[in-house]
């Protein structure tokens, strides 16, 4: 079990990434801030899916979500489809030119690491995202509307 310093120092680093990934938010174009790049990459990730589910994995309220879904679809970026499930509800989708707008993102923000870790070696980058995914698996889908405690 790691010292208690350790974890302490952990956080602090964590507390670092927030403000990598929000420096990385910076250098998207001004078109597409950080929360419509998160819609649509989410939908790229998962498919078509509910506002109500999107929310939910953004871990944000309807109201927020429904103004970033409204941003991309008024960009052309996603469309809102009839649920056949259940027709009072809407699917989003990504069109044609979402697909494209969130392969355009990927590029920038390949780049972007690419260029600021160009001192790291392959293995480096790996074991980083080795170690990245094992810590956020260690969490679960902390992204859920309903909690519980994790217990030891």
């Amino acid at each position: 079990m790691a010292r208690q310093a350790q974890f302490e120092e952990l956080l602090r680093q964590l507390s670092a990434v927030g403000a990598v990934k929000r420096e990385l938010g910076r250098q998207l174009p001004p078109e597409c801030p950080s929360g419509s790049a998160a819609v649509l990459t989410l939908l790229d990730r998962h498919g078509d899916m509910r506002l109500s589910r999107l929310a939910e994995l953004l871990a944000v309220d309807i109201s927020v979500c429904s103004r970033h879904v409204s941003h991309v679809a008024d960009r052309g970026w996603v469309e809102r489809l009839p649920d056949p499930d259940d027709k009072r509800s809407r699917l989003l989708r990504l069109t044609e030119a979402g697909h494209d707008q969130i392969a355009d993102l990927s590029r920038r923000s390949t780049a972007l690491l690419s260029e600021w870790l160009d001192d790291w070696s392959d293995e480096d980058v790996t074991r980083l995202t080795e170690l990245m995914t094992r810590f956020r698996q260690s969490f679960g889908d902390c992204r859920r509307t309903t909690t519980t405690q994790h217990t030891q």
